[in-house]
């Protein structure tokens, strides 16, 4: 794989830098729930001086998201486009180019935090300057804001360390609840392109794993599922589960403690998730794609595995 794309650091032009930089990557974003992600920053957010508030429009066609932006956070929250559709990790980069703050938050357009988020986290850095990333735990919600779960706890995380076992079969943290130092994606470059659905995942392995991390025990964001979002699409045509076995690839190269086995039965059991879950809403292309990923991927011991599992609910109910 190539290296991840480098980030140029900031041109010193004297003028303090802000502590936070919250960077909303946009895309044809829903009002409301644009609303309720900025409203959120907006209600917990000390003056410019401290914190960078900037909404990254990805050329969204058919939505002014620049007038969205002004009519929810008037002068205090500032707008910017790209030249061209870059996709999510080319715009979460130019999210951290565009970002001036010691410390970079990117909350998605339909993503929001709860109150203290910021002056929790701020407290942490405090405490533990020698970490590279903070973050807290989120809840997953619904699209209409009903909370689904919470993250699980971090514990060997909690008062720092690089500590990323968790992080090589699950994505135990969420966007929205992760903070990053600039200085780091300076030193070791922005989300790589080369990967999809498991950028994310990947990124937060790659900063605690050479930078340190801290997850704090608290749940102070929120997480928005959606079958509409792009990791929805993702799972319809498979191409979640391919781009599993490319993180897989990879953190194979990188990690001495990898399990490989372990990490291909974990991408078959999404696809056959997906299959089943597609199917189960009637959409048969979908189910098809995640059964064909199955099929060519799953090693025999797991196929009888998951046949031994059918028929026993099937006999027992």
């Amino acid at each position: 794989m190539t290296p991840p794309p480098a980030i140029p650091p900031l041109v010193e032009t004297g003028v303090s830098r802000p502590f936070w930089s919250v960077m909303v990557p946009a895309y044809r974003p829903n009002e409301k729930c644009f609303r309720q992600s900025l409203e959120s920053v907006l209600e917990q957010a000390p003056g410019e001086g401290q914190m960078q508030i900037e909404v990254v429009d990805d050329c969204s066609p058919d939505v002014d998201v620049a007038a969205m932006t002004r009519l929810i956070g008037g002068e205090r929250v500032s707008f910017s486009s790209t030249s061209k559709n870059l996709g999510l990790a080319g715009c979460w980069n130019a999210c951290i180019e565009h970002s001036r703050g010691q410390w970079v938050h990117i909350l998605h357009q339909d993503d929001y935090v709860l109150p203290g988020f910021y002056a929790r986290l701020a407290r942490a850095a405090q405490q533990h300057p020698e970490v590279n990333l903070l973050a807290t735990r989120s809840f997953y919600v619904d699209p209409d804001g009903v909370i689904i779960e919470a993250s699980v706890r971090l514990r060997r995380l909690e008062n720092g360390g690089r500590f990323v076992d968790d992080f090589f079969y699950a994505t135990p943290i969420q966007c929205p609840g992760i903070a990053i130092k600039r200085s780091f994606y300076e030193a070791h470059g922005g989300f790589r392109a080369d990967l999809a659905f498991t950028l994310d995942c990947e990124m937060w392995t790659r900063v605690i794993s050479a930078g340190g991390g801290l997850v704090t025990p608290e749940v102070l964001s929120c997480y928005r599922m959606s079958d509409t979002n792009e990791t929805g699409r993702l799972s319809r045509t498979a191409e979640d589960a391919r781009d599993l076995t490319r993180l897989n690839d990879l953190f194979a190269a990188q990690h001495s403690t990898f399990d490989s086995k372990a990490a291909r039965e974990r991408a078959c059991y999404m696809a056959i998730r997906n299959a089943n879950r597609l199917s189960a809403m009637g959409d048969a292309e979908g189910a098809k794609a995640n059964r064909d990923f199955w099929r060519n991927n799953a090693p025999p011991l797991l196929r009888l595995r998951l046949l031994a599992v059918t028929v026993a609910r099937k006999i027992f109910g």
